[in-house]
Formats: C-alpha cells, sequence, structure tokens
C-alpha cells in the first residue's frame, strides 16, 4: 500500500496523474491495460483504499467509471488512444448526459507509435464530441491539471478528457504532491429522462449539452498561461510542446510572448484575443495533428483580424514532438542560420528486432502450429494467419512467420470470417486470452453464427503480458466453456510444450474444419514466462545443457526456435547462456538428436506454476 505526503517526490507522469486524482477525491477508477497508460491504474491498485478494476475492455471501463460518474461519485477510466475508439460509443453518449459527479478519461496517446499501430491525435475527440480536453506538459503538470480536470468536470457537470501521450507519461520529474482527499462517493440517481438516450429525451440534451459548451469555454480561461515579453512575435504552445518551445528558446536567446494552452480543446478565446491584439506573427507548436491551428484561424477569420500565420507548414505531423523539430520551426519562423535536421538514427548501429523471452510459450505455440498446417495437408503459402495485439504479434518474425494480419483488439477472428469469405480457403485466427474477453467473444459468436469454418487458437498465458502482466479474466473463466456456450463444437486444451501432443491436436482441428465446415477452437494454457519467474527464486532453477558429442550443429534451436538463451558457437554448435535460460525446457524436444537436456531440480510447485 502507497503512502502519500506532500514531500516532493521523483515519480512517473504516468503516477502522478494517479497521485492527482487521489488528491481530487477519486473513488471509482477503472481501465484496460494499454502502453503509454498502464502505470495510472496500477498506481492506484498500490494505493489501495479505492475501488480500482481492470475491466475486460475500454468500453466496460468507460462505463464502469461513467455509471459511477452520473450518480454523484468521483470516476477515472484511463486507456492508450486507440482503446478511446473502443470506448467511443458511451464517449459520445456521456456528452449528451453529462454527469452528476465527475468523470476524468485519461487518453494516453502515443505519437510516433512507440508501441501502437497509429498515433492518431486524440484531442479529435474533444472536438467531435464537445468534451473538453486538458493536456499537461509534465510531470507536475500532470498532477496539478489532474486536480483542475475533476474540478472542471463536477463544475459543469461534464466529463473531461486529460489528453497524456508516452512522453509524458513515461517521464520521471520531481513532483509537489498534494495529499489525498476524501473519496466521493455517490448515492443513487433515477433520472431516466435524462439518462436513457431515446431520441426525445436525446433532443432536449442536445440543448444542454450545447449550454454546457459555453460555460466550459469560459472555465477554460482560467488553465492557460500567457507570458508576456513585449514582443510583436507569439508562439502558441501546447502540451509538451510547450516545454520544448521555452527551452529552445532559452537555448538560442529568442524574445516572443508565449501562450501556453493546457486546454488545446477549446482553445482560451478571450485569452489568444488579448495575446494577439499586439502580435504580428503568430507560430503555433503543437505535436500531432493542426487540433489549435483550425481553432485558431476560424477564430482569427471570425474576428478579422489578419496576422502572419504559421503552424503545420513548419511542424510536422509526423512522429512525436522533439527539440530538433522546434528548431527547425524557429530557424524558419525567426530567419535564424540554423543547420538542424531532424533527429535520424546513426547507420552504423545494428537492428535489433524485439523477440519473445526465453520460455515465452508462444515460442511453441509458433513452431508447432507450422509443423501442424504441414501435418493436416495444408499449404502454408495458401493458409491465411490472422493475427492479433498481443506479445504474439511477434509471430510476424521470421523464421516463424505465422502473422498475416494484426490491425486492432479482436480484429483476428473478424478478419479470418473476411478472409475465408473473399477467397474460399480456411484461416487460422490468433488470438491471446486477454484479447479474446476485450473483444474476440463476440467476433466467435459471429464466426458460429454465420458458419464460418475456420481454427482458432487462442494463446491462453493467464496474463494480460505485454503490457507488464496485469491478471487476465482467464484466470477465473475457462475459455474452453465459454466457446462451448457459444456453440463451438470442436474445443480441446494443448501443452505447447508438450510438442508432439500438440502438433497433432493442432492438426487434428484443421482437418476437422475442412470437414466439417465450422470453427474450432484450440486453447494453448501455457503462463507467461514472466509471470512464473515472478514466483521463484531465479538461482534455484534448472538450467538446459548442450551434449556437445551429440550435438551437430544443425542450428534448428538458435535459428529455427531462436530462444534468446541458445547461442551459436563458432562451429555452428548450440550453446546455452546460463544467465538467460530460466529452464523451461522448451528446447529438449526441438532438437531431434536429443543433445539438449537440464540439469538442477525443478523449484516447488514448478509444473503447478506453469500449467495450473
Amino acid at each position: 500500500m502507497i503512502e502519500l505526503s506532500t514531500t516532493k517526490r521523483v515519480i512517473l507522469g504516468n503516477e502522478a496523474i494517479a497521485f492527482g486524482a487521489l488528491s481530487a477525491g477519486v473513488s471509482i477508477a477503472a481501465g484496460y491495460p494499454g502502453t503509454p497508460s498502464t502505470e495510472i491504474i496500477e498506481t492506484l491498485m498500490a494505493y489501495g483504499k479505492i475501488y480500482t478494476e481492470w475491466s475486460a475492455n475500454e468500453k466496460v471501463a468507460f462505463e464502469t467509471a461513467y455509471g459511477a460518474a452520473i450518480n454523484g461519485a468521483f470516476a477515472l477510466t484511463t486507456m492508450k488512444h486507440v482503446g478511446l475508439n473502443v470506448a467511443a460509443d458511451p464517449l459520445m453518449s456521456s456528452s449528451y448526459t453529462g454527469v452528476e459527479g465527475a468523470l476524468v478519461i485519461v487518453s494516453a496517446d502515443d505519437p510516433s507509435m512507440w508501441s501502437s499501430q497509429n498515433e492518431q491525435d486524440n484531442r479529435y475527440y474533444g472536438l467531435h464530441a464537445l468534451i473538453p480536453v486538458i493536456e499537461p506538459y509534465d510531470p507536475q503538470s500532470a498532477h496539478d491539471l489532474t486536480i483542475e480536470a475533476f474540478k472542471l468536470s463536477n463544475k459543469v457537470k461534464h466529463p473531461v478528457i486529460l489528453r497524456s501521450t508516452t512522453r509524458i507519461g513515461h517521464i520521471r520529474g520531481p513532483v509537489e504532491l498534494k495529499p489525498p482527499s476524501r473519496p466521493i462517493l455517490g448515492k443513487l440517481i433515477k433520472d431516466p429522462k435524462r439518462y436513457v438516450l431515446v431520441p426525445e429525451n436525446a433532443r432536449r440534451n442536445r440543448v444542454e449539452q450545447l449550454k454546457r459548451w459555453e460555460k466550459i469555454e469560459e472555465e477554460v480561461e482560467g488553465l492557460n498561461g500567457l507570458i508576456d515579453n513585449d514582443s510583436e512575435n507569439l508562439i502558441i504552445a501546447s502540451g509538451i510542446s510547450f516545454g520544448y518551445v521555452i527551452d529552445a528558446m532559452k537555448e538560442l536567446d529568442i524574445k516572443a510572448n508565449v501562450l501556453r494552452l493546457s486546454t488545446p480543446v477549446p482553445i482560451p478565446k478571450r485569452l489568444f484575443l488579448k495575446a494577439v491584439s499586439n502580435s504580428k506573427r503568430v507560430l503555433i507548436v503543437e505535436e500531432g495533428e493542426p487540433i489549435v491551428e483550425y481553432q485558431i484561424k476560424d477564430l482569427l477569420y471570425d474576428q478579422g483580424i489578419r496576422v502572419e500565420l504559421h503552424g503545420k507548414d513548419l511542424v510536422s505531423r509526423v512522429g512525436e514532438m522533439t527539440l530538433d523539430k522546434v528548431y527547425y520551426a524557429f530557424s524558419k519562423f525567426f530567419g535564424l542560420d540554423l543547420v538542424t535536421e531532424y533527429l535520424e538514427v546513426p547507420q552504423d548501429i545494428p537492428p535489433r528486432p524485439p523477440a519473445l523471452c526465453p520460455g515465452c510459450p508462444h515460442r511453441s505455440s509458433f513452431t508447432d502450429l507450422k509443423k501442424a498446417i504441414t501435418m493436416a495437408s495444408f499449404k502454408p503459402n495458401e493458409t491465411f494467419i490472422s493475427g492479433d495485439i498481443g506479445c504474439y504479434t511477434l509471430g510476424l518474425l521470421p523464421p516463424f512467420d505465422t502473422q498475416d494480419s494484426s490491425t486492432d483488439m479482436g480484429s483476428s477472428i473478424g478478419i479470418a470470417n473476411g478472409v475465408y469469405r473473399a477467397t474460399g480457403n480456411i484461416p487460422i485466427a490468433v488470438i491471446g486470452d486477454s484479447t479474446f474477453f476485450h473483444s474476440g467473444i463476440s467476433a466467435l459468436a459471429n464466426a458460429v453464427y454465420t458458419q464460418t469454418p475456420m481454427l482458432v487458437i487462442v494463446l491462453d498465458n493467464r496474463s494480460t503480458a505485454m503490457t507488464g502482466q496485469q491478471p487476465s479474466p482467464s484466470k477465473e473463466i475457462d475459455i474452453g466453456e465459454v466457446a462451448k456456450g457459444l456453440g463451438v463444437k470442436y474445443v480441446k486444451y494443448v501443452d505447447p510444450f508438450d510438442v508432439n501432443s500438440s502438433i497433432k491436436e493442432l492438426s487434428n482441428a484443421l482437418k476437422w474444419v475442412r470437414e466439417n465446415k465450422q470453427p474450432a477452437v484450440v486453447i494453448a494454457k501455457r503462463a507467461c514466462a514472466l509471470l512464473v519467474m515472478d514466483n521463484v527464486e531465479e538461482n534455484n532453477l534448472p538450467k538446459a545443457i548442450v551434449d556437445l558429442e551429440k550435438c551437430t550443429g544443425c542450428s534448428i534451436c538458435y535459428d529455427y526456435f531462436t530462444c534468446p538463451a541458445i547461442i551459436p558457437r563458432k562451429d555452428k554448435k548450440a550453446e546455452i547462456d546460463n544467465y538467460t535460460c530460466i529452464g523451461c525446457g522448451a528446447c529438449i524436444p526441438v532438437c531431434p538428436f536429443k543433445a539438449i537436456s537440464l540439469k538442477g531440480n525443478k523449484p516447488e510447485k514448478w509444473d503447478e506454476l506453469w500449467l495450473g
């Protein structure tokens, strides 16, 4: 349990958001793990004094917080940027109904796509849904503006989006923490004319929504700031761009007025008009899309104000903001003789592709699957393998080559449906356990309903592993029983480390799908290696060893199986790195010459940790 004080700490921006929520009086918090948002809920869980949950998906997380807020509670929901797409339906409706307590929605955006499939700018959701967007620029402002977000939401009775980014959430900085407040819970409110969005009620709510928006436009004025340096040049910066602008101005000794925007949606109109009244030239520095720029241009046109204005003509829309990008914009805007280019990775650094961890069961699942495809007389180059979002997306890489698509959570089964309808070829859908409960169930129901022949492989490692081993519903709910309940007639379980049995079961499943023209489900059950390692003493692990007399240097173990603990010698024979090996034994059945074995005793409950 975390104990908080008012002393200054060096913490993550995500931790600062969590502590800010506690100071504001949050009582209900729900989210779905997704980088770069995960640490917010983890911090609140560690605090342990309010209700916090990892929900099945972002829509459920949003609705949990929304349900609390419409009954007067102070509620928080967190998700990464693409997660807000999943929650977009209740998001739009929440703007119509408003809330009674406070509802803060953290959207953790990922410019440059460090761990995401796109870099969408969720400030657009603020414009689209008429929900104010508050954007911090460092960990301290993340803490303080979270408090302000709750205050604003409660005052205007409207949801508020707190838009963070990877660079804000994952940097550490000194933060003066304000003490936690008493959690504000609600009481039962029954107001169907407001919260039941049949057309008659929604039309009335629409009018109230616009009234609240006018009030919001007034309230945000005080959340922004103007630095007046008595200049005819005005720089407008939102979010982390403000920090880069200040640093660049100091480094280059530039004199300009600076309008710091903490609310890029809506912009503070009165403060901007005051700032622009003595300006001849304006530069807008914002990360991502021209959200602020569009609003500024619209306001200038309405007011009949003509100034020289620059924004995305000088600041790239691609990737996250960097100091180098600000230097480039300043060089053009101020006519400086700067030699600067966008930062590039030096060409002499060898590439280091991501790899599955030592002991990862997905590695065995992929090698088993490739053999099963051939054993079932399927042609690998005519078998579409539809992947999903998770660690197992690394099946894309050689030597596995077992992901032909991966676009969004739960997409594997839905895309497989389309592949079969378009080509007539029986596809394979690969999905994780957490992702199955996130949004795979509805797609599987559709496959049963439409009688789509496909093999669905659920890689059940009992955790949401990619984001830090958060718990998965599969620890409490049997995936096979869920599949049977949906009407799947062929359901089997395999242990991917039991190679011969796993290959046989996968092959039989493919044959069954081909013969019966219906979906089949195979659950590959073995725990995430990191989850197992958290429960054992590392110095008591068995280790794999190679009998060099039996090893022929065939390279199957390190080129085909590719466990990071197995490395080639100069003579092409294999050896095991004792520091990396965790003694899982997955490599033993891979060797056709039986040259690999385990040395040492298994820890207590070793097999139970992997398979229990």
